[in-house]
């Protein structure tokens, strides 16, 4: 059972980053042309374009991605504690454990995706792919403010050194 609840654990933590990502590329107007964004695009599509036609979108929000996420969030997070647990989990104590391991989840995204941007900008520096034009588009948001207020000391940017630690912080304070 412990086996069966982990690959269900996995994949669905697979589904709602694909889907975490779709939102956060519209929210930092990343790139959809990208080959990486459209493979995202792709594996979200059977929810998001059904959703669509039922949410028009808030301003600058997809708010069918943004229900998206939620939804396969929440399912995620009630399939996971029925097949723990054998009850259904209560529908507010749902929403807020989903809503906090959104929120988790998100920092954990960006971490990851801010050590990879910059391990790529070490290796690779001022060479084209897909990975890093992807990665750019969803961390230059969150690093240039920080960029403006610690500029680059001999020539090494720690922008995404603090962000990191920032990220840390606030999962610290969350968890």
């Amino acid at each position: 059972m412990n086996a069966l609840i982990f690959i269900v654990d996995s994949v669905l933590k697979l589904a709602v980053y694909a889907f975490l990502l779709r939102l956060l590329l519209q929210l930092t107007r990343g790139d959809f042309r990208n080959a990486l964004s459209q493979a995202i695009v792709k594996l979200t599509n059977w929810l998001v374009l059904p959703l669509r036609r039922l949410l028009p979108p808030l301003g600058k929000v997809d708010t069918a991605s943004l229900v998206a996420v939620l939804l396969v969030q929440y399912a995620a997070v009630g399939i996971l504690f029925a097949m723990s647990t054998g009850v259904l989990m209560p529908v507010t104590t749902l929403l807020w454990v989903g809503a906090r391991q959104l929120v988790l989840s998100t920092l954990q995204l960006y971490t990851v995706a801010i050590i990879v941007y910059a391990l790529l900008s070490l290796v690779s520096p001022g060479t084209y792919s897909p990975a890093a034009a992807f990665l750019g588009s969803l961390c230059e948001p969150v690093l240039r403010p920080v960029r403006q207020l610690l500029p680059p000391v001999a020539g090494l940017d720690f922008s995404p050194l603090v962000v990191i630690l920032g990220l840390q912080a606030i999962k610290i304070l969350i968890q």
